[in-house]
């Protein structure tokens, strides 16, 4: 990934206006108190309602114009910060601050915002599902191994596993978007890990583009942005939410 240019932070500051009309909230992770950003759809609930989970930037503009995006989709969206207020603006500084965040906190705060939602009287407890983006899309996989009442797990060229006696623990039907040309979560691993998958039975859904690499859907990464890829995606996300939550 390269430094946002000085077109994409104009392009972040554009859409600052359209993500800002989230709710700031607040709820417990083990002893500590973190907080995130709510976005609730217009109209009357229940509704069903989305785990947002931020790439290695942190919780920036893009992942709240994401979660707002959702919002208008008709989902409850809570987008997280695992920094806890940090956000990155070079890969340096997202690489160091991304080490820097223990994985069992992560795993504790992203159990801590299911738990929220659940507790929103204008959620729907049994239509909660998980989605995130690079680092996120990794995350968004471990909160379906770790969620067994979670409805829907959307993964976003994210980190994979293959242990059948993890995915055992997985109840959420999986859509997966990938990158062919990404040479951290290549092809082969992909396959392998649809493979484990439907070898137990569970449900996943899989697209690779060809002409994609990793972080493809963000229009801040210059270079690698692909604008019908990250289309296509956002129309099969959409589509699937609607499928698995609003039965």
């Amino acid at each position: 990934m390269k430094t946002l240019s000085a077109l994409c932070i104009t392009l972040l500051i554009a859409t600052f206006a359209f993500a800002a009309d989230g709710k700031s909230v607040s709820y417990k992770s083990g002893d500590e108190t973190v907080q995130g950003v709510l976005y609730t759809p217009t109209g009357k609930g229940p509704y069903p309602a989305l785990i947002v989970i931020h790439e290695w930037w942190g919780l920036n503009d893009w992942v709240k114009d994401q979660a707002s995006k959702l919002a208008d989709q008709g989902y409850a969206s809570l987008a997280v910060d695992l920094y806890r207020g940090k956000v990155a603006t070079t890969p340096d500084e997202a690489h160091e601050i991304m080490r820097g965040v223990p994985e069992d906190r992560a795993k504790r705060d992203l159990h801590a915002a299911v738990e929220f939602l659940k507790s929103q009287p204008n959620v729907k407890k049994d239509r909660i599902g998980s989605i995130g983006w690079c680092m996120g899309g990794g995350y968004s996989l471990d909160v379906a191994l770790r969620e067994p009442d979670l409805a829907a797990t959307v993964i976003n060229y994210g980190h994979l596993a293959t242990d059948p006696e993890a995915l055992k623990k997985i109840n959420a039907p999986i859509l997966g978007l990938f990158g062919a040309q990404d040479r951290g979560i290549t092809p082969d691993d992909v396959h392998k890990f649809e493979q484990a998958l439907k070898q137990l039975g569970k449900k996943i859904d899989i697209k690779i583009y060809d002409d994609a690499g990793h972080a493809f859907e963000n229009l801040n990464n210059k270079e690698g942005y692909r604008p019908a890829d990250a289309a296509d995606a956002w129309t099969r996300t959409v589509d699937f939410f609607a499928t698995t939550l609003k039965k």
